[in-house]
């Protein structure tokens, strides 16, 4: 008995030493960090308690405030009409409408705290409708994106994507996941550059919590080279700062026949100048297919959907006027996201094949999406595509 007690009570009496000589700073944090700010949800941490406090933004309630949502009188909603035998709270306002020429602020919030989820569906011409989204008061948008290629529909057409990051659903549902987490403010809005007027359903989901020091924040760029010079499509260049990018979204036109996805995904980071750090095999290979994303049984592409990656989109010819082969693509970096500590370019080929077992430099019309994340402040984007280039065509 002698023999057990003794070295039990020492162990006590190490642990017992250890936390007396840590700082009250180390104290602290260690208590700090024992808590749970409610951002990072999943299966194995649902039943944690935490002090976050939920809130929502939508056209019922555009302040997000506690108790101050379906407040709309007949008279304020653009449903007042449908609802006027109801009366308000019967969904008075449950979507806006955004005029030609327009900015809209769809959300505006005071942290510290974090989107979570965001649901919308926007009529009209998805490449006229521009999604902006600015952290704590920066005058210059870390998101500046068409809303269709944000959420993977670039070609204008619906198409189904089931992902962790991004869910399209029917009939033109689009879902977004991305945790987006800001320390002072955050603002979202959306430009309405067509030539109509367009409906907006809307709701985002966000929390207010503590964020921590590490924490960065949510960027995303739209590009478009329509067709690529010399081959080679740059999805995103002059990255300065540390972060991680965690996304690729593809909108790729084949201009010729045979198989185009031979090119090779590069990223440049932290001076890479001719050669990258990491280099792919060829553009399926990056988007986890193989080998032409071909059924080797009914020699068509077969598009799939995962969590991860997928190849959701195959628009062909129809034999009128929708003559040329498109497809959309997308892969995120959940579990493998490429890490840069000063700054990143990336770069994909636009390869085929022509006689003689040759490559063919194509020029395609490629559209894409990149995310990340990075320390503030980023650098700015290049200047979004006039609307005539912009236009699916």
């Amino acid at each position: 008995m002698k023999n057990t007690i003794i070295p039990s009570l020492h162990h006590l009496w190490l642990g017992f030493f250890a936390l007396l000589i840590l700082s009250p700073l180390q104290q602290a944090f260690a208590q700090k960090q024992s808590g749970f700010n409610g951002i990072n949800t999943h299966m194995s941490n649902l039943y944690q308690l935490s002090d976050a406090k939920t809130r929502s933004i939508s056209p019922e309630n555009f302040t997000g405030e506690k108790g101050k949502g379906g407040m709309a009188k007949l008279e304020e909603g653009n449903a007042g009409d449908v609802a006027r035998d109801l009366g308000q709270g019967w969904k008075v306002n449950p979507f806006i409408i955004i005029e030609p020429g327009q900015t809209f602020t769809i959300a505006e919030m005071e942290g510290p705290g974090a989107i979570q989820q965001i649901w919308m569906t926007p009529t009209g011409n998805w490449r006229y409708s521009i999604l902006r989204f600015y952290w704590d008061d920066e005058q210059e948008p870390s998101v500046e994106v068409p809303v269709g290629d944000f959420f993977g529909m670039g070609w204008g057409q619906y198409a189904p994507l089931t992902s962790l990051a991004v869910c399209v659903n029917p009939g033109s549902a689009f879902n977004a996941y991305w945790v987006m987490p800001f320390r002072k403010k955050c603002k979202v809005t959306m430009e309405n550059i067509g030539e109509e007027a367009m409906r907006l359903y809307y709701q985002i989901n966000y929390t207010l919590t503590e964020v921590r020091e590490d924490a960065a924040y949510f960027h995303a760029q739209f590009r478009r080279s329509n067709p690529t010079k010399g081959s080679l499509y740059t999805l995103v260049d002059g990255i300065k700062g540390k972060g991680q990018y965690v996304g690729t979204y593809l909108a790729w036109g084949v201009n010729n026949n045979g198989w185009w996805g031979e090119g090779e995904i590069k990223f440049f980071m932290d001076g890479d100048k001719e050669f990258p750090t990491i280099n792919g095999t060829g553009a399926e290979d990056y988007f986890t297919g193989s080998y032409n994303f071909e059924n080797k049984k009914t020699h068509q592409y077969e598009t799939f959907s995962t969590p991860y990656a997928g190849l959701h989109q195959v628009i062909k010819p129809n034999g009128l006027y929708q003559s040329q082969q498109r497809f959309g693509m997308y892969r995120w970096h959940i579990t493998d996201p490429i890490r840069f500590e000063k700054d990143l370019t990336v770069t994909i080929q636009d390869l085929g094949w022509r006689s003689g077992g040759r490559y063919l430099p194509q020029q395609s019309d490629i559209s894409s999406v990149v995310y990340w994340y990075q320390t503030e402040p980023h650098a700015s984007f290049p200047k979004l595509p006039a609307k005539n280039d912009l236009e699916v065509n």
